[in-house]
């Protein structure tokens, strides 16, 4: 029996097997923000330890920083303060920082992939729930919390038991106006929000294999959002045609001998999986949510489902999801009107994610009384974006251009809804006050549904307009 590369990469990284059953685990690569390390660096510094190896650490801030206004000090006295500890932390303990003067700065899981941090067969870990992105590239990225931040700086391990292992396959090939974002909302609206805890996600088929790196970062970034705490994608030529150049890949014959090594890593044909699941691809349409979990969206041609159609399970969560959003079953979600447009996210902000919207907006102008906004997810999207002419596209049609942060996905930062405002968003999570409003309604769509929302003020089938 041969071998996935879940095995493969944790087999590689395994230390020993703890007495309490679980197995120690070597990262190889730790990723920081502002938000959750400065807890994790004051542990340390209050028991005299050293981060053990500083050179496997990357810091940026993207959670709270402003995207309107980035003059120091912020306005927001909390956020000043969580940016400050970051840059001391960083630099008393030699940790390399993306901070704004380096023109390098964004989301974390935006630039850890776009400088070639990010490789195949790596171990990957932050203190944010969508480190699963990069498992796009063929590694085990995970979220972790702030005491796992403690020990990964002390001891560059952790310990952890390892997943049993799903494969998620989609066939065929996409229709016109499909994108990442609805096949991920496909698959999460198909297994449920908890239907992955306790897996790992491996994600393939002919549609997975046919994306872009940037097509298979918005998949796998919503593993979690599927209960999947780990979800990737097996590295092909795909991953080393993105990886070749990159400021932190390996370069020459360093590069050869490493995609000899990732070719190896991906699982073998004859890997053993304890549950397999296939979707159709040529079924997907464009989706939205309508409630407030991301499992629960339709295709944009679809009806609002009765409670009673649902699994039992399901039913009082979707009762409670209609009287937060004031939907009624049985209703189009076509032509429900909106607020607000965002386009951003580490789920979709990448230069593809623009370059599609930009495609839906351009001559066109947002309807009257909708407020919406771009955020690229790094500066050097924002670059390219500009290079490219994209802003003004953008601008031009009444679109506002912010710089790179995590903005209204989360709402620790200015960006937020206000009231019952409802929101067009290319984000990750449609929770309640998600988006920094108690009261506010959240839709996740891809960001050409996003684009086709704000031109039309209502959900639109971007399908129509392209």
């Amino acid at each position: 029996m041969g071998k996935s590369l879940l095995d493969k990469v944790w087999e590689s990284h395994k230390v020993r097997t703890l007495p309490n059953g679980k197995d120690q685990v070597f990262i190889g690569l730790h990723l920081i923000h502002e938000v959750t390390s400065p807890q994790a660096f004051q542990m340390i510094r209050e028991r005299g330890w050293k981060v053990m190896f500083p050179q496997n650490t990357f810091a940026t801030v993207d959670h709270i920083v402003p995207t309107k206004n980035q003059v120091r000090p912020f306005a927001d006295g909390l956020a000043e303060e969580m940016m400050q500890a970051l840059e001391k932390n960083t630099k008393d303990f030699g940790v390399k920082m993306f901070d704004f003067s380096t023109k390098k700065q964004g989301i974390v899981h935006v630039i850890g992939p776009e400088m070639g941090l990010t490789k195949p067969g790596m171990t990957i870990a932050c203190g944010d729930s969508h480190t699963s992105t990069h498992g796009a590239f063929g590694s085990l990225a995970f979220g972790i919390g702030t005491t796992q931040i403690r020990d990964l700086l002390a001891t560059q391990t952790l310990a952890l038991s390892k997943p049993k292992l799903r494969r998620v396959s989609v066939k065929g090939k996409l229709g016109k106006g499909v994108y990442a974002k609805d096949v991920i909302l496909a698959i999460i609206r198909k297994l449920g929000v908890n239907g992955g805890i306790g897996y790992c996600y491996e994600f393939g088929g002919e549609v997975i294999d046919r994306m872009t790196m940037e097509e298979r970062l918005t998949i796998c970034n919503m593993a979690i959002e599927g209960g999947a705490r780990i979800g990737y994608i097996n590295p092909d030529k795909t991953t080393f045609e993105y990886l070749k150049g990159r400021e932190l890949s390996p370069k020459d014959a360093d590069f050869d001998k490493a995609v000899s090594w990732w070719t190896a890593i991906a699982s073998d044909s004859d890997a053993k999986y304890d549950d397999t699941v296939e979707l159709n691809g040529s079924e997907i349409e464009p989706m939205v949510t309508w409630g407030i979990n991301p499992g629960q969206a339709v295709h944009v041609t679809e009806n609002l489902p009765n409670p009673d159609s649902l699994a039992a399970n399901d039913r009082e969560t979707a009762k409670e999801a209609y009287a937060h959003m004031s939907l009624n079953p049985g209703k189009p979600i076509k032509g429900t009107p909106i607020n607000v447009a965002f386009i951003g996210s580490c789920t979709n902000s990448r230069i593809s994610d623009l370059r599609e919207a930009a495609k839906v907006v351009k001559g066109k102008k947002v309807a009257a009384g909708v407020r919406a906004m771009v955020v690229p997810g790094s500066q050097q999207v924002d670059q390219v974006a500009q290079k490219e002419g994209l802003d003004k596209i953008f601008t031009e049609a009444g679109f506002e251009w912010r710089n790179a942060g995590c903005s209204m996905c989360l709402a620790m930062n200015p960006d937020k809804l206000s009231g019952r405002e409802i929101s067009a968003s290319s984000s990750n999570r449609n929770f309640k006050g998600r988006q920094g409003s108690a009261t506010g309604r959240t839709l996740l769509m891809s960001p050409a549904m996003v684009a086709a929302a704000a031109i039309n003020g209502k959900i639109t089938d971007v399908r129509e307009m392209l």
